[in-house]
């Protein structure tokens, strides 16, 4: 798990070596365990390693910020945080030993292992003990082929000194991240966004469709786009390769998406018996690791399936470090299902208890960290956990993230598969579906039959139905005449109105809206700690699997979601845990600390918000004053109006065209 970084010059001009280490050095908590670069001439195919502050001492090379007339139009930069091979064998950047290929690579591949046996076979030679390596004389040996054969996360770029390219590949998921911004005279590409900012002519101009989809909808992860306009990000599961000499030729190209037109012939048992097998062997590949691994426990069936698989894949007494938030309303708090996944033994916990004042405090520090706004206050929450883990002195943690979206967790997934029965004409087994989910906790008739609704309605009927359902496209509290100069779309991002089934509205989720957003907040807030979140439910073995099972096996005839995985998690979790129907998810008390905090938010919103013309800032505040006297009905938009100032204020984000 690591920081990368690198850039190349189209125009003839040479590389700023300390530019450079400036760019890296804003990633060192991504990696503070080691530091690299490497410097070529693409033309004539020499390269140069060099070393920085924190570079490991055995390695004898030459100092980046010494780089001085040298004719180099291209560089890579790392910084390591070492998880599989703690020794300098792992150094990168790392190049083969005819000196084409050179990588920088942020991730684990976790059948490194039975990959590294497969290319041995075909003779290749290794030095180290690390997935790096083998990632390398992967690529070596299969080009972009050797993605598909990959088991893990990640985030690479290769250069190729012969064929003058440089290829950019991004992980099925985007579990990890990469931005780049392109130009006709360079090309830059890094972990993180604050890297591209370091660099002369990377603007910091907002982006006024995606600061609509934000603002709107609490979107910022949908397509390529940031919000920051100029700065794109890599989509998960495509690679861009870029002939140096013709740049602009290159776009992303995606290498996988989930198979939907596959349909197995499996019963429920014989499903939940593959389901399982293909659970167990994720936990065994995840738990491959030099270094200590825990746990984030929520609670839920997730993460105490993990937990528990751990135990059992171990077979020792070595306790497993837990980690979880406790809400401080006891309506929301998970605590007492914590508790009873730790009673069930083998677990050391660790928990934290947050209060409104911390979010005040730590606020300007998580802006930085996310580097883009976002959604709750739930993503601090997250934040403290992963200093809770780093406290403790662990540095890899496994996480429940897309099981959810994977096998249909959460409740307005409810609507596609009402609308499924809907569509297909079964109607009896509609109005059973109907009278079941009505009983559930936290659903209810009127949320289903919206959802449904949502879900079938024609595309051009959408607006209609968000404005019936008292949901403006364009609110006042929004500078409609700001957004309407700039070309702005309003459209709704409700892609799943166009679906025709839940594993249809599944996909989206896993791809476009919903897990890219939450994959961005886990990535940044373990990154700050260095720490590794690994996510063991989001590989392509599991996610093909489950999108050929039939609906009801992910979301059954009474309304059980995850149905397949509850039965697949008998014997291993205690059934308490397996029927839960009650889970509200990783939540804070937003109203609440809101509201303690009301001066604090009116001297935010009367400060700051004149910055921000894309606000109509007196028409916010009167919202606000309406929503702490009970008079409208909270949700998250005052925490993104609040969000979105700081943010900028934090970036210095300008908003002139």
């Amino acid at each position: 798990m690591c920081g990368i970084f690198g850039i190349v010059r189209f125009d003839g001009r040479p590389l700023d070596g300390p530019a450079i280490a400036c760019a890296v050095r804003t990633l060192r908590h991504r990696g503070p365990d080691d530091e690299g670069y490497l410097l070529a001439e693409t033309q004539t195919g020499r390269a140069v390693a060099y070393r920085g502050a924190d570079t490991h001492p055995s390695l004898d090379l030459p100092r980046i910020e010494s780089l001085a007339g040298e004719p180099f139009d291209a560089a890579l930069g790392f910084r390591r945080l070492s998880i599989l091979d703690l020794s300098p064998a792992g150094h990168q950047p790392m190049s083969t030993a005819d000196g084409r290929y050179h990588l920088v690579f942020n991730g684990e591949i976790y059948n490194y292992l039975e990959l590294r046996a497969e290319l041995e076979a075909l003779g290749c030679a290794f030095r180290s003990r690390s997935d790096t390596e083998v990632l390398l004389a992967a690529y070596a040996q299969w080009g972009a082929e050797a993605l598909n054969r990959l088991v893990g996360m990640f985030a690479f770029g290769v250069l190729d000194l012969q064929r003058r390219t440089l290829f950019l590949a991004r992980d099925f998921f985007g579990i990890k991240p990469l931005y780049y911004w392109i130009r006709p005279d360079a090309l830059a590409f890094a972990s993180e966004i604050k890297a591209l900012l370091e660099l002369p002519g990377v603007r910091r101009r907002v982006n006024p469709q995606r600061l609509y989809d934000y603002l709107r909808f609490g979107v910022t992860c949908y397509g390529e786009e940031t919000l920051l306009a100029g700065v794109l990000r890599l989509p998960a599961a495509h690679y861009l390769e870029i002939p140096l000499d013709r740049p602009y030729e290159a776009s992303p190209v995606r290498y996988w998406a989930p198979d939907l037109g596959r349909r197995a012939d499996l019963s429920f048992e014989e499903a939940a018996a593959g389901l399982r097998d293909l659970f167990m062997e994720n936990v065994r590949l995840h738990l491959r690791s030099d270094v200590p691994v825990g746990v984030a426990l929520s609670g839920g069936i997730d993460s105490s399936a993990i937990v528990r698989a751990m135990r059992h894949l171990r077979g020792d007494d070595r306790p497993t470090h837990v980690f979880s938030y406790i809400a401080d309303d006891p309506g929301l708090s998970e605590e007492p299902w914590i508790d009873r996944i730790n009673r069930a033994g083998g677990t050391q916990p660790h928990k934290v208890y947050l209060d409104p004042q911390s979010l005040v405090d730590d606020l300007d520090h998580l802006i930085y960290v996310q580097e883009e706004p976002f959604g709750s206050t739930s993503i601090y929450a997250q934040h403290r956990i992963f200093r809770l883990a780093h406290e403790a002195g662990i540095k890899v943690v496994l996480d429940g993230q897309g099981a959810d979206e994977l096998l249909g967790g959460y409740r307005f997934f409810l609507g596609a598969r009402m609308a499924s029965l809907l569509r297909q004409g079964h109607l009896t087994q509609a109005a059973r579906f109907l009278n079941h989910v009505r009983r559930l906790p936290h659903a209810g008739a009127m949320n289903l039959l919206f959802y449904t609704m949502v879900f079938m309605v024609p595309p051009g009927l959408r607006m209609p139905l968000m404005r019936l359902a008292g949901e403006d496209p364009v609110p006042r509290w929004l500078n409609a005449p700001w957004f309407a100069v700039r070309g702005v779309s309003t459209s709704a991002i409700l892609p799943y109105a166009d679906c025709r089934g839940l594993h249809e509205q599944l996909a989206w989720s896993l791809s476009e809206v919903g897990l890219p957003d939450l994959l961005r907040y886990e990535d940044c807030n373990s990154m700050a700690f260095s720490i590794e979140s690994r996510v063991p439910f989001l590989t392509p073995a599991m996610a093909d699997f489950v999108f050929a099972l039939p609906e009801a096996y992910l979301i059954s005839t009474d309304g059980t979601t995850k149905s397949v995985f509850r039965q697949a998690m008998r014997g291993l979790v205690r059934d308490q845990i397996l029927h839960r129907r009650d889970k509200l998810g990783f939540v804070t008390t937003e109203h609440q600390w809101l509201a303690k905090l009301g001066p604090w938010v009116d001297e935010t919103l009367r400060t700051g918000g004149t910055a921000v013309p894309a606000l109509n800032v007196e028409v916010a505040a009167g919202e606000w004053n309406a929503l702490l006297n009970n008079r409208k009905r909270f949700d998250f938009r005052v925490w993104r109006w609040i969000n979105l100032i700081r943010w900028a204020r934090r970036f210095n984000v300008s908003f002139a065209d």
